[in-house]
């Protein structure tokens, strides 16, 4: 008897008769994808390459990057990590110069799998120089509406839910997004700087009759009611722009001008899934550094480690000029438009591994 076998199962996506009943979504990708790029050559975009090896992947506090090592002719090794997103080598191409550019390309991210999350997926990112956020917040409505055109659909659909991408669109407030769908006062969990305060949240979602667990951060409660109780809700019907993050809850956005505690910060919602993040980018390098600190500092702590700032990035910052920037998750809009459950039901080759 021959001892058991310790491969993985045999992954049969490339079997043809799973392959042929996927194939319609994947023609239906490409279509989008060839649509994207048209509206972005109309636009006036040019299409960049970012590379995915960096030496600082991001800093944000929950996000994960996948690390290698480059090997020096010298035989010496450096750590680099695949990017989880293109943003960093875009910005300084912006303060080279450039003023509307967009990158269509693949981007990694650890600890992520799910219906809607893959470890490696492919974003679409752009910018504006010298233009408000309003003007990739209507970039994004004018490319959901060319998703549907595309693919012959009046509606966007995930899993029992439709959304209209040609309604006027809903553009609300996190504030009184948490106000409405949980009973949470936000403001009054932050001073007039914007600087939170945990146990005030805290006590606001034990109010409203929320659980709060035995130890927590004020980001930590954020997220859980986002999450649990307000983006379920959004982009029924009709797409939602949800507008002005508290600060605490934007690294790499400026603040609003007309109050401190909020930021430039939007996401767009279509059947209660997330498609697209975007900001009135922060210049200030000083402040930037000072945010990614604050970020590496919060990762240590809860998972263990940092990642490098960039330095050449916050020597970039105070060469751009203000801009908007956004990133739309391709994949997820493919999904929305041919009604897919999953995301690898619209990936050419699925990653195979680490989807426990």
């Amino acid at each position: 008897m021959s001892a058991p076998s310790s491969l993985p199962p045999v992954s049969p996506w490339w079997t043809p008769s799973v392959h042929a009943d996927r194939r319609p979504a994947l023609l239906a990708r490409n279509r989008i994808e060839l649509a994207v790029r048209n509206y972005l050559a109309s636009h006036d975009f040019l299409l960049v390459d970012p590379p995915g090896l960096q030496r600082s992947p991001g800093n944000e506090t929950h996000l994960h990057a996948f690390a290698t090592t480059a090997i020096g002719n010298d035989g010496v090794g450096e750590t680099l990590y695949l990017h989880t997103s293109p943003e960093f080598s875009m910005k300084k191409l912006l303060a080279a110069g450039e003023r509307r550019i967009a990158s269509l390309g693949h981007v990694w991210r650890n600890r992520e799998r799910s219906a809607l999350h893959h470890p490696e997926f492919t974003m679409l990112e752009w910018y504006r120089a010298g233009e408000s956020y309003d003007a990739v917040i209507a970039d994004c409505l004018n490319l959901l509406r060319i998703a549907a055109e595309t693919t012959g659909v009046t509606a966007l659909k995930f899993r029992g839910r439709d959304c209209d991408p040609f309604a006027e669109p809903e553009r609300l407030g996190v504030v009184e997004a948490f106000e409405h769908y949980a009973g949470v006062d936000l403001l009054a969990t932050m001073d007039a700087a914007g600087e939170t305060d945990a146990e005030t949240l805290a006590a606001e979602l034990r109010r409203v009759g929320l659980e709060v667990p035995r130890q927590y951060t004020w980001s930590y409660l954020f997220s859980r009611v986002l999450v649990e109780k307000v983006e379920p809700n959004l982009g029924l019907g009709r797409v939602t722009v949800l507008d002005r993050y508290p600060a605490a809850e934007a690294a790499l956005a400026r603040r609003t001008g007309d109050d401190r505690r909020l930021a430039e910060r939007f996401e767009l919602y279509a059947c209660g899934v997330e498609l697209a993040n975007g900001f009135g980018e922060l210049t200030d390098a000083a402040e930037q550094r000072r945010r990614f600190a604050a970020e590496m500092d919060e990762k240590q702590r809860l998972y263990g480690e940092t990642y490098p700032l960039d330095e050449d990035l916050l020597a970039a910052l105070p060469l751009m000029e203000e801009t908007s920037g956004v990133a739309l998750g391709f994949d997820r809009l493919v999904m929305l438009a041919v009604g897919a459950r999953r995301i690898e039901d619209v990936l050419w080759v699925p990653v195979v591994g680490g989807d426990r």
